[in-house]
């Protein structure tokens, strides 16, 4: 496995901020809080450069918010600013765990999303019953509140897999102490943020690849922190579910 080292300069490069200035702001051209900073964009993108550099950076208080749609969700802001640090992290860290992720990851990855999910379904239920000519089970999982109860520790071992340069290390534990006040310590992830999003699919692909290489699943599908596996035996979801969660497709 390749250990990748000397990222951090790369994160904090004025080129790297100005791309990820551009991302972050991408459909947000009208917000106040963009063109605020955009009055002095050369002065902001530099000050955040030296900020990165000299390792002097703190990122501001999250402003949280309830969001029903359909169902009740927290969702933690995080400042303009903040955001162009998590782009420019992403901007650099994705390309390579990129490579490591199954292709049956369809969450919060380029050209790939909930409809890619559900036709993926489609062809490994024809796959799996025959052209819908013979009985097959599914498995439909979740994790419970997954964002709220990811580990800190336990992420930055996995990142650790692949990243060898203790100042990004130290960024990304610098941005997951920036969280939520009634999550629990050393726990969580704020939904809203772009690195909650990619650190997500890192974790889990722990998950994905203990499912497809050590159970053997051939049909497996992940969207965030719902999966599914799908079976013509019943008795081999069972095993690999560890109880009675199997329904007919």
């Amino acid at each position: 496995m390749k250990i990748y080292k000397n990222l951090y300069s790369e994160v904090c490069s004025i080129q790297n901020l100005v791309l990820a200035w551009r991302k972050a702001r991408k459909g947000k051209t009208k917000k106040h809080y963009v063109q605020k900073f955009e009055k002095n964009l050369g002065k902001n993108i530099k000050s955040l450069h030296n900020n990165l550099k000299c390792q002097t950076y703190k990122p501001r208080p999250l402003k949280t918010f309830i969001l029903r749609d359909p169902k009740t969700r927290k969702i933690s802001k995080s400042h303009f600013r903040d955001r162009i640090v998590h782009h420019a992290i992403v901007n650099i860290l994705e390309p390579i765990y990129e490579k490591s992720f199954i292709f049956d990851n369809c969450a919060c990855r380029k050209g790939k999303g909930s409809l890619l999910a559900l036709n993926r379904f489609r062809k490994f239920q024809r796959k799996v019953t025959n052209n819908l000519t013979s009985r097959a089970y599914c498995l439909k999982a979740d994790i419970k509140q997954y964002f709220r109860e990811v580990n800190h520790n336990f992420l930055i071992a996995v990142l650790r897999k692949k990243i060898s340069d203790e100042e990004i290390i130290s960024l990304i534990k610098l941005i997951l102490k920036n969280n939520v006040s009634d999550n629990p310590i050393g726990k969580g992830m704020p939904l809203g943020n772009l690195t909650s999003q990619f650190f997500a699919n890192v974790y889990l692909n722990e998950l994905d690849q203990f499912v497809k290489n050590k159970l053997g699943a051939k049909y497996y599908i992940r969207y965030v922190d719902d999966f599914v596996l799908l079976d013509s035996s019943e008795e081999n979801l069972r095993i690999r579910g560890g109880g009675d969660r199997g329904f007919f497709i």
